[in-house]
């Protein structure tokens, strides 16, 4: 995850309150504005002189910005930067950053040499896309590859532990967590974005499954829904396969009635999970609409995610395993 830092000089109460509010992870200003940005809410206040600031014209600059870096110095190189001169000094430390102004510059920063630079510093000039910027560098997590798979079987699977992740976020149709029975076939199961005229929909929720599930976390890991907790980030993704973090605000582990849903992929692949007999409970279609567990039927076809197998304690590794 990429930092957002905004530069707020001359100071700008509007801009330093839409950056605090959109959840920069700093905000600099001059020394003299520190405390008006400390009025405002919790939050880390930097000044230029926390930075070595390079402003590239010639190869010597690309040499003080590197061993500025290699003395343990942040580098912000200002706007006017070029990609290659960018390259050759990532390639050679940590704790660049780059001024930007638009929702491009702040992308293509973040992708160069594929790891992108540590943090962007969004000028006064790039207001209008600040909130696009912190949604794509701070939460994005990139594009999971969603498939095809047919529903094969389902079956009734008495009771057991669900979990319901609660998150602090208002989710929308189309989203929800990938889970599976296996770490290698996850199923998207939707937010319960959708109401109906029995209950209300509660879009913040996902009913993601029984405890010993797996669920895709950020950060290519895994863990068990179980294990979540109020606080832990957890990954949002969507049809597309377009990721986003939420915080989970509550889990609820309940006794409830399951099914057992069977699936396989065009390739032959197969996986299972659990999930609440219930109809508010919703896993989604290939056009990307939800479709309720107590309507699906074998040969419906549904989205899933189909991985390598292999993880210990959530990280991925290599090793020959078999879940079913």
């Amino acid at each position: 995850m990429k930092k957002v830092f905004v530069q707020a000089i001359p100071f700008d109460k509007t801009f330093v309150t839409l950056a605090l509010e959109s959840g920069v992870d700093a905000i600099i200003v001059e020394p003299a504005d520190v405390d008006k940005v400390r009025a405002l809410a919790k939050a880390e206040v930097r000044t230029l002189d926390d930075f070595a600031v390079v402003s590239l014209q010639s190869k010597a600059d690309e040499e003080v910005a590197v061993s500025q870096m290699q003395a343990g110095r942040q580098v912000i190189l200002k706007r006017g930067w070029e990609i290659i001169p960018v390259e050759n000094i990532l390639a050679q430390g940590s704790g660049l950053g780059v001024e930007v102004a638009t929702y491009d510059e702040a992308d293509l920063a973040a992708g160069i040499l594929e790891r992108g630079v540590d943090f962007v510093v969004v000028t006064a000039e790039g207001i209008a896309d600040l909130k696009r910027i912190v949604a794509q560098l701070k939460l994005s997590q990139g594009v999971v590859g969603m498939e095809k798979a047919t529903i094969t079987a389902i079956e009734n699977a008495g009771l057991g532990h669900r979990v319901c992740v609660d998150t602090t976020s208002m989710l929308k149709t189309g989203q929800g967590m990938l889970i599976g029975n296996s770490s290698a076939f996850t199923f998207l199961v939707h937010a319960e974005t959708e109401s109906n005229p029995y209950v209300a929909a509660r879009p913040f929720r996902v009913n993601a499954g029984a405890v010993h599930a797996y669920a895709v976390m950020p950060g290519d890991k895994t863990t068990y829904l179980e294990e979540l907790c109020a606080g832990r980030e957890v990954l949002v993704v969507d049809a597309q396969g377009h990721t986003s973090l939420a915080v989970v605000g509550r889990v609820k582990v309940e006794v409830r009635p399951m099914l057992l849903f069977t699936a396989r992929t065009e390739s032959g692949r197969e996986g299972k999970v659990f999930l609440q007999n219930a109809e508010t409970i919703r896993l989604v279609r290939v056009d990307g609409s939800p479709v309720s567990v107590v309507t699906l039927a074998e040969g419906d076809e549904i989205l899933v995610r189909t991985d390598e197998a292999g993880r210990h304690f959530g990280m991925r590794i290599s090793e020959d395993i078999k879940e079913d």
